[in-house]
């Protein structure tokens, strides 16, 4: 063992004005609960609890014997998995895409999500970020050292950022916004008109749009999701962040897309370039067989959603938990008992009940006053958590 002293570490400010994973909080409150030998039931995640269709995994085994495959993969990724998205767009949603210009292959969507302020803000530019949103959305502002105006989503507004809204002074500064439809937290879904609004907004304040679509197929009561991408004008302003982590039960695969104005693709690919030297070949072969195969698993995999949606609202019903039922995505935004902080009812659910929920302020200001759960187990369990929750008496 050596007596020298050790160099001071100090780590960069990028690093130490990163947000809070409040994730990682969650997960060490139940885990704390599970040490005490509880039965706990975790709604408060956002991992997909099906495993990846066989015929997808076993592409990958075929593929994985592939030598080409053993060696380093092209910089931006395999042409024929950009040509399976566009492919796959035009049958979806009638969009056509350039593969060889405008698609870029991301490792998930989160990285996309990140990588996009450090390709255009600068320290100081602001970017607008929907409140409640995606937590990472905070992070690659932070990392690029950019300033977050935040847009409110509300209820009586449908979870939809009102433009109008926004002070033109910060609209004119603004470089960069985040959208979210499906949306996570809330299970709001956007309407075409709405994203025509937001490029007329966008086009006003040269302001570039990503479009956050993890959610893309999962929509309720016989209606398919919007893409942002379907309006005319889009790729004019912005792109969209597809990923197959909740479509296919891919999470853990990493396989994600950016999509549509060429320019902006271009940078995603630069910076990746600096980073990465793109995704294993035999998982780019396998997630174009996802794509480019029969979709029934995507269609099995949203009607199970729907299905374990209805039975928890059914649960909640019971028990005289008010809330409007989501139309997308697999999170369901329910109200706390009144008096209560998002915290605090998480807190309790989670000690007297057993049952993890997501505190609504974690994913932002305007989510106090919520929690967050998350379809992901069986709806017999599902219904059990609810009932859990009804024996604590917490609403009257």
């Amino acid at each position: 063992m050596t007596t020298e002293q050790q160099i001071h570490i100090e780590p960069a400010a990028r690093m130490t004005g990163l947000p809070t994973q409040f994730f990682s909080t969650l997960v060490a409150k139940a885990n704390k609960q599970i040490a005490m030998g509880k039965d706990i039931i975790n709604l408060g995640q956002g991992n997909p609890d099906q495993p990846t269709p066989s015929h997808i995994v076993e592409a990958l085994q075929q593929a994985a014997a592939n030598p080409l495959y053993h060696k380093y993969p092209p910089f931006s990724g395999y042409s024929f998995l950009k040509e399976a998205i566009a492919k796959r767009y035009l049958e979806d949603y009638g969009v056509e895409l350039d593969p060889a210009t405008e698609v870029a292959i991301l490792f998930g969507g989160k990285t996309g999500l990140v990588e996009i302020s450090q390709c255009f803000l600068n320290p100081g530019d602001i970017c607008l970020v929907p409140d409640p949103g995606y937590p990472d959305y905070w992070s690659g502002v932070a990392l690029a050292g950019g300033k977050m105006e935040f847009m409110p989503l509300l209820a009586q507004h449908q979870y939809l950022p009102d433009f109008k809204a926004i002070a033109p002074d910060v609209a004119d500064r603004a470089k960069l916004m985040f959208l979210n439809y499906p949306n996570n937290p809330t299970g709001a879904t956007a309407s075409t008109a709405f994203y025509d609004e937001a490029i007329a907004f966008a086009r006003k304040h040269n302001i570039i749009v990503t479009s956050d679509f993890a959610y893309g197929t999962i929509g309720f009561d016989g209606k398919k999701p919007t893409s942002f991408l379907q309006s005319a004008g889009a790729k004019d302003v912005g792109i969209e962040v597809y990923t197959l982590s909740k479509s296919y039960n891919m999470a853990g695969w990493r396989v994600g897309f950016a999509l549509g104005n060429a320019k902006i693709v271009e940078q995603i690919n630069l910076i990746q370039d600096h980073y990465y030297c793109s995704l294993f070949g035999g998982i780019q072969e396998a997630a174009t067989v996802a794509l480019t195969s029969s979709q029934q698993c995507v269609d099995e995999l949203t009607a199970t959603y729907e299905r374990r949606r209805n039975a928890l609202f059914q649960a909640l019903h019971e028990i005289g938990w008010k809330a409007e039922m989501p139309s997308g995505s697999f999170f369901c935004w329910l109200p706390v008992p009144d008096g209560m902080t998002s915290s605090q009812f998480a807190d309790i659910v989670l000690e007297q009940a057993g049952v993890v929920v997501a505190p609504g302020n974690g994913f932002g200001t305007s989510g106090e006053g919520y929690v967050r759960l998350g379809l992901l187990t069986n709806e017999a369990r599902l219904q059990e958590a609810i009932y859990r929750i009804g024996k604590l008496s917490l609403f009257k």
